[in-house]
């Protein structure tokens, strides 16, 4: 069914818009009575702009997970023949929620809608290129029964070609972890605490359920009373990092967050029409508002700005390869082949 809602009015990023949970009182009747085991159910949220076909495959896979009580589809902007396919599902199957109406919001904001629009208790924010694995679902919240501690968890996110996925487990983004990744620091001292490398993809995985610091928001799964008592997705990031600055704020309220490796889906990158060199702007905006939001105290102004002019100064060297790669792709334009 289609949910069409009014416009919201612009998002002032400058600001952190916060999220509002539902009323307590709206989880009032699905409470178990008394001496009744609940029986935990998930709603999966999707944020989609001008994604592709493999939006329609990602939905199907979430649909046909039993423990999916909805799957509430944000479209902040598809094509028409995109369009018409979801509402086809859609009119098949009455657990695919669709909110339209109110234009490209960013990630942040149409995951808190799509969390208000949601009914499981609990939460799976998947990114529409990704798509799950039958029982990937079922494993994550017998890992989050499981474990009463833990907030938030994750599972192997893995290439169309089986590798793991960069990004998808991870330590915390800081400046320092951030210049250890770029330089590749870690080579000098491997097991030095303080030289540990931001991504994990590329260190030994492990056969058992791990703690990690930060996982990626293609696949972040929560009980919502952890969404709720976070606040929600930071609506001051439109695109990128807000799935690190939750991590950042779940870590600050004691929140253990898990890596399930027995457990995966496939996350196909690439199929979003976006121009990626805005892609590459929005992220660049997101990581230098990260460290203003959260590294101001520890570390001096001064350094902030430096950090900020590196990353843009990065950006604007890889403008034109990002470019040239997307107009060869767009218009199948190839390399003229060596004599």
């Amino acid at each position: 069914m289609a949910l069409n809602i009014q416009p919201l009015p612009s998002t002032d990023h400058s600001q952190i818009v916060p999220y509002r949970p539902k009323p307590a009182a709206a989880s009032e009747g699905r409470r178990p009575k008394p001496g009744a085991e609940a029986v935990a159910t998930c709603s999966v949220v999707m944020v989609s702009f001008r994604t592709g076909p493999v939006l329609i495959e990602s939905l199907k896979a979430a649909l046909s997970e039993s423990c999916v009580d909805c799957v509430v589809l944000v479209d902040n902007g598809n094509s028409a023949e995109t369009r018409r396919a979801v509402d086809a599902l859609a009119a098949a199957n009455d657990r695919l929620r669709i909110v339209r109406g109110h234009g490209n919001v960013g990630f942040s904001r149409g995951c808190n809608i799509g969390a208000k629009a949601a009914s499981g208790s609990h939460l799976l924010l998947l990114n529409p290129d990704c798509v799950l694995r039958p029982g990937v679902l079922a494993r994550g919240l017998e890992v989050l029964a499981g474990n009463p501690t833990a907030a938030a968890l994750t599972v192997r996110i893995e290439n169309a070609d089986g590798t793991e996925q960069r990004g998808g487990r991870r330590n915390l983004m800081t400046p320092w972890t951030c210049l250890v990744e770029q330089f590749r620091l870690d080579r000098l001292m491997p097991n030095h605490p303080h030289f540990q490398r931001l991504n994990l993809n590329e260190t030994e995985p492990s056969d058992e359920i791990t703690s990690v610091q930060c996982i990626s928001g293609a696949f972040m799964l929560m009980p919502r009373a952890v969404y709720d008592r976070v606040g929600g997705m930071d609506e001051d990031y439109f695109l990128h990092v807000e799935d690190v600055d939750f991590c950042f704020r779940l870590q600050k309220t004691g929140g253990q967050i898990l890596y399930v490796p027995d457990a995966a889906v496939t996350h196909v990158k690439g199929t979003s029409r976006v121009f990626p060199l805005v892609v590459e702007w929005h992220k660049s905006v997101s990581v230098t508002k990260y460290f203003s939001k959260h590294f101001r105290p520890q570390y001096p102004d001064m350094a902030l700005r430096l950090i900020s002019l590196a990353i843009f100064l990065r950006l604007a060297v890889r403008a034109v390869p990002l470019t040239a790669t997307w107009l060869m792709e767009r218009f199948g334009w190839s390399t003229p082949p060596k004599a």
